[in-house]
């Protein structure tokens, strides 16, 4: 059975949310109105409506960092993260949490990075050399 996650969030600014997450991370738009937009986030439905982002905060202790909690994001095989990271780079995104590696050489070693939208909602994208390790213990 495949499933695909949907979530739903608020955002301050439609043209703006288009810009980022169409042209810069690359997701493809979905359907709309005046006050939405759905997006494929890397093949997941997320739907951005116009009003005040949920409050956030840095409480999510991993590794070293304080990553901000609540966050979303998705696990993209590692070249794509690469790309992803590269692209992110070029857009000038000021990151929370810059590209980098973690738990290197351990079960689960990743790629991560850390952003905001816009709007201030928090972003991570994780990458992976290889899906069996997302889960690892």
């Amino acid at each position: 059975m495949r499933s695909l996650f949907h979530l739903a969030y608020n955002i301050t600014d439609l043209d703006a949310a288009r810009a980022f997450y169409g042209d810069v991370l690359g997701c493809r738009e979905g359907r709309s109105t005046e006050t939405w937009v759905d997006f494929d986030f890397f093949g997941h439905q997320i739907s951005l409506h116009l009003g005040t982002p949920f409050a956030t905060a840095p409480t999510g202790k991993v590794g070293d960092h304080m990553v901000p909690m609540p966050h979303l994001g998705a696990v993209l095989p590692l070249d794509d993260w690469r790309a992803l990271a590269a692209r992110l780079e070029r857009a000038g995104t000021d990151f929370i949490l810059p590209p980098s590696v973690r738990f290197e050489g351990e079960p689960g070693e990743q790629w991560t990075m850390f952003f905001t939208d816009p709007a201030g909602n928090p972003i991570e994208i994780k990458g992976f050399a290889d899906f069996d390790g997302v889960f690892a213990a």
